[in-house]
């Protein structure tokens, strides 16, 4: 029992240690005013490997045969094809094409962002709240962008209250769009981050419970200290488990982003 009673002192402790290294830290400058974040490193990384994804994919598909194969380019065809059919075609309709480079970008990026986050000692470049801020800031004045574009600045701001309803009503009701309209920013934002914290979180404590129940061990070898480190193969599937399930959540997230940024350009777009 000393064994088992000394190892979930050793999670409480190193709970604290955990929750800390989540937190953002200047690695140049200051949090405070200008600096650099362990975050917007891995977010460049993403954005390095999302440029290195291109090329290579353009790379191989110029190929002497001109017939793209292997399991590279059927993947990332296969991710085109699904960002071309279930975000901009079903969702855009016949103005998918002009968006579809930007949505396409935008999914790429916040995937590969979580998808990084999945290595060991890594983080994901959505794991903060300024950078998943940044991301869906993008996301905002694009739709914004392509309001004024489909109706000029004033014809924008006046769409954002339904035609037909009395005055004054019409100015609440108007007050209410703009309110709603500049929340997407904060819910793209806060969604993205939210899931990819707490699932880093959650894999973060499994993986301590791994190596915290089997430290007994090195001490001295004795049935207690076996039986102590047995239940760290609970842990052990339990974070198997976990990473899988975070796999799919760094794509459905990624998924999610660039559809409902879709689906606020096609609400730009459309004529109320």
């Amino acid at each position: 029992m000393d064994a088992l009673s000394t190892a979930f002192e050793t999670v409480s402790e190193s709970m604290g240690e955990l929750i800390d290294g989540f937190y953002t830290r200047a690695v140049v400058g200051n949090v405070d005013t200008v600096g650099i974040t362990p975050y917007l490193v891995w977010y460049l990384i993403a954005g390095g490997l999302l440029v290195a994804l291109v090329m290579a994919f353009k790379k191989r598909c110029s190929s002497e045969d001109h017939v793209p194969h292997g399991p590279f380019v059927n993947g990332v065809e296969s991710l085109v094809d699904f960002i071309r059919n279930d975000v901009c075609r079903g969702t855009l309709g016949d103005t998918w094409k002009s968006h579809f480079p930007f949505l396409a970008t935008l999914f790429l990026m916040v995937l590969l962002c979580n998808l990084v986050g999945m290595l060991p000692t890594w983080k994901p470049g959505s794991g903060s709240t300024g950078m998943t801020a940044g991301i869906a800031a993008m996301s905002f004045f694009y739709f914004v962008m392509v309001g004024v574009k489909v109706r000029g600045g004033w014809g924008y701001i006046k769409s954002l209250a339904p035609k037909g309803v009395m005055f004054p009503i019409n100015i609440v009701v108007w007050a209410i769009e703009v309110f709603s309209t500049f929340l997407r920013l904060v819910t793209l934002s806060v969604r993205l981050f939210c899931n990819m914290f707490a699932g880093h979180m959650v894999m973060g404590v499994f993986a301590l419970m791994c190596t915290i129940f089997v430290e007994p061990l090195f001490a001295s070898i004795t049935a207690q200290t076996l039986g102590v480190a047995s239940m760290s193969i609970l842990w052990m599937v339990l974070l198997v488990l976990i990473y899988a399930v975070e796999l799919m959540v760094a794509f459905i997230q990624a998924y999610v982003f660039a559809l409902l940024s879709a689906v606020y350009v096609q609400l730009a777009e459309a004529d109320h």
